[in-house]
């Protein structure tokens, strides 16, 4: 199948618009026709080193789209149906899939841009290979996936609001109901208010939070934090001591703090600004060289916690068809999550947008 898709080629270059070829499925695959996919801070790191994946690779994670094809020994997808993708390959049979953790699979920490066996399935026009980012490749208008990382969900909802689960908000609304589990009446603190942190704020909500502090540098993203639930914000941008203040507002300390940009210095603002007995989790993609220091005598005579929260623990079959319930519940704001659309001819300036702040999220639409 042909198809225009977003390649990523070389450190430091821009993304580029290019003509690829789609194999078909194979054995175990599933053939996607697109209609929408999230440009996600994840793609950006792609391109600045953050997420070191070797290139060429076509970019896109956060999809969703019909399935066109199918192949060999699948059986419980057919051609029509609704999907998402989903960029860790959970096989079913690991020590953490077996024990309800499959956001930590094995096999998904093993193909983070191919699929299974290691097999292309996407070339350029002179037939040299492209990897998949993810195992997935989305930001495409076809892309051909392993079974295990496309979950099959109801029809009904725009395809621009499915793909939004498949990372971002999954990410974000997993972080504070299923890793921190968040009790009713807690007082939350978030950094960060791009698309991932406002999807920890509703989290936090649904959860019950009564203080959910938005922090930011952005006008912007403090305003749109405020219409997705916070309940106050903290300009981080205009603060001599972002953790003093935070421990003045919440009135001693938050009893979660979530960090959702990825940066050591931020993480440790989360730890500072807990009461004691408070967990701190880190939600944002750091890059490897990345460190955060603390003192190690907090941990013993204040009982904190920090803990990682990746792919927000997310138990895929269960949790995007959950969050889709809750968009037609209209208890998550999905259509507000959406500030920019995009046509794939447009991907350039999606993510030239996205490294300037200027969305909650972009997402490309595909005909």
């Amino acid at each position: 199948m042909k198809s225009k898709a977003v390649v990523y080629r070389a450190d430091g270059t821009t993304v580029q618009v290019e003509d690829i070829v789609v194999q078909a499925p194979g054995p175990h695959e599933v053939m996607i026709k697109l209609g929408a996919c999230g440009v996600c801070h994840s793609d950006l790191s792609v391109t600045n080193g953050t997420l070191p994946l070797p290139a060429p690779v076509i970019l896109g994670h956060e999809g969703a789209g019909v399935v066109c094809q199918v192949g060999e020994s699948v059986t419980e997808l057919k051609v029509g149906d609704t999907v998402i993708s989903c960029f860790v390959n959970s096989c079913g049979a690991c020590r953490y899939c077996a024990s309800g953790k499959p956001n930590l699979c094995d096999m998904g920490n093993t193909t983070p841009y191919t699929l299974p066996g290691g097999q292309p399935r996407t070339f350029d026009k002179d037939g040299k290979p492209l990897n998949a980012m993810g195992g997935c490749g989305v930001m495409a208008e076809y892309a051909t996936l392993h079974r295990n990382n496309v979950i099959k969900v109801a029809p009904g909802v725009p395809l621009d609001r499915c793909a939004l689960i498949g990372c971002g908000v999954m990410t974000g609304w997993g972080a504070a109901c299923n890793t921190a589990k968040v009790e009713p009446g807690s007082i939350c603190v978030v950094f960060g208010a791009g698309g991932v942190g406002l999807s920890t704020i509703q989290g936090c909500q649904n959860a019950g939070a009564t203080m959910i502090v938005a922090v930011d540098m952005l006008a912007l993203k403090l305003d749109l934090a405020k219409t997705f639930g916070a309940t106050h914000v903290l300009d981080a941008s205009k603060s001599e001591n972002v953790v003093k203040e935070l421990r003045k507002l919440t009135g001693g300390g938050a009893d979660y703090a979530f960090e959702c940009v990825g940066h050591g210095e931020i993480v440790a603002q989360a730890y500072g600004c807990l009461r004691k007995g408070g967990t701190a989790v880190v939600v944002g993609l750091a890059g490897p060289a990345n460190i955060t220091t603390l003192k190690t005598a907090s941990f013993a005579l204040e009982e904190k916690t920090l803990k990682g929260s990746y792919y927000g623990s997310t138990r895929p079959r269960h949790d995007f068809p959950r969050l889709l319930g809750l968009y037609q519940a209209g208890k998550l704001k999905l259509d507000e999550l959406i500030t920019q659309r995009y046509r794939i001819e447009d991907a350039p300036q999606a993510f030239e947008d996205l490294a300037n702040g200027r969305n909650a999220r972009g997402v490309i639409v595909f005909d």
